[in-house]
């Protein structure tokens, strides 16, 4: 009799997944196998294997290829296929001529499935563990609990456990985790352009602030060169008079000295008035200085939440499914990464994001429990030292300052103590303060 086979492991599905309703029951269809008596005559069943990447549906293939590949890595595996003239390809041909690949039995689709068990080798030794599918099913939720979305979404689809049930569940999840992170990204970008929209508002504040002080304190000048210029007119009229007048020239004299007296008031009011608003200018000028200082902090802020906003897209792009552009894959060659503070219960998180792109990270909590002077022989072994500034200390940082600039070792302050900073200080998004040895 003639066994079944699963038609999302070996074939094509008929119909496209659905979920809920009795339409879910038939995301995997059951195909007689002509072949299946044979093989079982002459003794020909194998143990269990992982899927290949054109065993699986093909509804299954953009979300793979989507997911667990980098358009970098696509255009890499393009071109040695031969495929498509990959230097007039966009990214979105690229993604379709690759799912397109993925269901033929030919060379670019074992170049697409050897390039998918390279990248997310860990995760599928990890998931080669679970012997039974409430196994697999742990293991899933965990990698979405860390954010391990890409390398544990290739290794349960291709576990030879893995069921209908798994099958429809990470598929589900990928699919709406993809809608999360456009959500999230969404509410970043808003809130850069916030943080522009209110440094341009700002500095356009302070700098009229300081225009009408200006020509406050112009128009004051002024009033005080003509109240002096009277002044000196009336002096000069005064002493022209003889000693000797008449009763009319005593009269002009009163008259003169009211004048006088008038005008030196006034003068004096102006001066008072003129030192006021330079006094007004000077605060002015110091509230400018201090919002160009905080205008300039802000855009350094807005510059590292770009550049971790766009190294976490890259990290997670597979999940976004949105066609955005994919920079290169990290790939650190072995290098060993020294985190110095942060938090102790984002550690292993680190830990697998530095292993996921060939790096060997070492820790020191910056002298909470491990002693500073434990310091210098990590940093020794390290090639490169990262530390948030915000969650560790100031001797903390004195010291590896020091010690990396005696060792002529880099290290790379980060905004914060959180995954998405640590993934753009991997990705080279952050700048990289080397310390040149001392003479």
């Amino acid at each position: 009799m003639s066994r079944l086979r699963e038609a999302t492991v070996f074939g094509p599905l008929q119909r496209s997944p659905a979920f809920g309703g009795a339409a879910a029951s038939n995301l995997i269809l059951r195909t007689p196998d002509p072949h299946a008596g044979l093989r079982e005559a002459l003794g020909m069943d194998q143990a269990p294997r992982r899927r290949r990447l054109w065993e699986l549906s093909g509804y299954l293939h953009c979300s793979i290829i989507g997911t667990c590949l980098s358009t970098a890595e696509l255009r890499q595996i393009l071109i040695k296929a031969q495929m498509t003239p990959v230097s007039t390809a966009t990214d979105h041909e690229l993604h379709s001529e690759a799912v397109h690949a993925a269901g033929r039995h030919d060379g670019a689709a074992k170049l697409l499935n050897k390039a998918l068990d390279r990248r997310h080798g860990l995760a599928i030794k990890r998931f080669a563990r679970a012997k039974t599918e409430p196994e697999l099913h742990q293991l899933w939720e965990q990698a979405v609990e860390q954010g391990e979305i890409p390398g544990a979404y290739w290794a349960a689809l291709t576990h030879p456990q893995a069921k209908d049930t798994l099958i429809r569940r990470v598929f589900g999840d990928v699919h709406m985790l993809s809608h999360l992170v456009g959500a999230a990204n969404r509410a970043d970008i808003r809130r850069l352009r916030q943080l522009e929209s209110e440094n341009a508002a700002l500095q356009s504040k302070a700098a009229r602030q300081q225009d009408q002080l200006r020509d406050a304190i112009l128009a004051r000048d002024a009033e005080i060169r003509n109240l002096r210029q009277l002044l000196v007119e009336a002096l000069a009229k005064g002493t022209a008079e003889p000693a000797g007048g008449s009763a009319g020239s005593a009269s002009e004299q009163a008259t003169l000295g009211r004048t006088l007296a008038d005008l030196e008031h006034r003068l004096s009011a102006e001066s008072r008035r003129r030192e006021r608003a330079e006094a007004r200018l000077g605060v002015a000028e110091t509230a400018l200085a201090e919002a160009t200082a905080a205008r300039h902090d802000l855009e350094r802020r807005e510059r590292a939440l770009q550049a971790e906003v766009g190294a976490t897209e890259a990290a997670l792009a597979a999940a976004s499914g949105d066609g955005a552009e994919d920079p290169e894959p990290i790939d650190l060659g072995g290098r060993s990464i020294l985190y110095v503070g942060g938090r102790a219960v984002q550690t292993p998180h680190f830990r697998r994001a530095a292993e996921q792109w060939h790096a060997t990270l070492l820790h020191h909590d910056g002298g909470v429990e491990d002693q500073i002077a434990l310091l210098a022989g990590l940093i020794s072994r390290a090639d490169m030292v990262m530390f948030p500034v915000d969650c560790v200390s100031h001797g903390a940082v004195a010291t590896i300052k020091r010690l990396c600039r005696n060792a002529a070792k880099p290290y790379r302050p980060l905004r914060s103590a959180s995954l998405a900073s640590f993934v753009a200080g991997l990705r080279g998004e952050l700048p990289v303060e080397a310390e040149a040895p001392p003479a």
